[in-house]
């Protein structure tokens, strides 16, 4: 892209789209910038130039470059789109079932149904495009190959660790989930070793625990494959591997359909893995 687009993003997910589609040929300052943008949408609406250059730790005429970058006017014009998508952000739980009782659907529990069969749906489709076989079986033999494997994941990721740790329990695959109880996650993280492996999963706004914990596993050499939704995820920039997994949603809700899919393959794919590397070695 040029250094000043013709036509710049009218929304926040154009912009997105086009920074990420953008995102190897930025210059390291900019990527920077952009970064800190998408994965802290809230204060550049909110902040002044200088504190956000500040927080991204890069020069104020950073933001600006990176705005002209993308076809903007400056810096206050980028940051419109930041403020617009404050004003039409996701709606509370609240709000969304309350939206739901309104829209005067006259079989409302069929259109739920239906909603979020077809959320789900949509969802399987559109990962099954996206992610490549060799990524795939890559990320089997990493996860196959380690010692123990540590599971990572909080709020609505915590989900599917907890299947994933049925699923392993009951294959025989050695694990241990990073949940405490008792707030021992990070002693417990720190008996990790590189001859282990991680599965860290996490969906914006990032789980700030599992980002911690997932650096930690990367500083002591443990490779790591990730789950999460997008590119500029903290998680992607310190895996060994990552997917990116979009939900769709119905009315504001998010199902985790596709992720589910995708840890339960993975979880056959490693007993598999495993299954054929103990037969070749006797």
């Amino acid at each position: 892209m040029s250094e000043a687009a013709a036509v710049p993003p009218v929304d926040f997910e154009s912009l997105k789209a086009q920074v990420v589609g953008n995102h190897v040929k930025l210059p390291k300052r900019l990527k920077q910038a952009a970064a800190y943008a998408l994965e802290n949408p809230d204060e550049i609406a909110f902040g002044t130039a200088a504190s956000i250059a500040q927080a991204a730790s890069v020069q104020p005429s950073t933001l600006v470059r990176l705005a002209h970058q993308f076809g903007y006017e400056g810096f206050s014009h980028f940051q419109t789109i930041f403020k617009e998508r404050l004003r039409l952000r996701t709606p509370s739980y609240e709000e969304r079932l309350t939206q739901i009782e309104k829209s005067g659907d006259p079989a409302p529990e069929a259109a739920l149904l239906h909603g979020f069969f077809g959320a789900a749906r949509s969802s399987i489709v559109k990962m099954e495009e996206a992610i490549r076989e060799e990524d795939f079986k890559r990320a089997i033999e990493v996860l196959g190959a380690a010692d123990t494997i540590y599971l990572i994941a909080k709020r609505r990721s915590y989900a599917l660790t907890a299947h994933l740790s049925y699923a392993f329990s009951k294959l025989g695959i050695r694990h241990q989930m990073v949940a405490s109880t008792n707030g021992v996650d990070m002693e417990t993280v720190q008996f990790a070793r590189p001859t282990d492996a991680a599965l860290a999963i996490s969906f914006s706004p990032y789980a700030a625990e599992s980002l911690e914990h997932a650096r930690a596993l990367h500083a002591q050499g443990v490779p790591l494959v990730s789950i999460t939704d997008s590119a500029f995820s903290p998680l992607a920039s310190i895996s060994t591997l990552w997917f990116e997994v979009a939900e769709a949603d119905f009315a504001g809700f998010r199902s985790l359909s596709a992720s589910m899919a995708l840890t339960m393959a993975l979880s056959v794919g490693i007993a598999e893995y495993r299954r054929h590397e103990q037969n070749a070695a006797e």
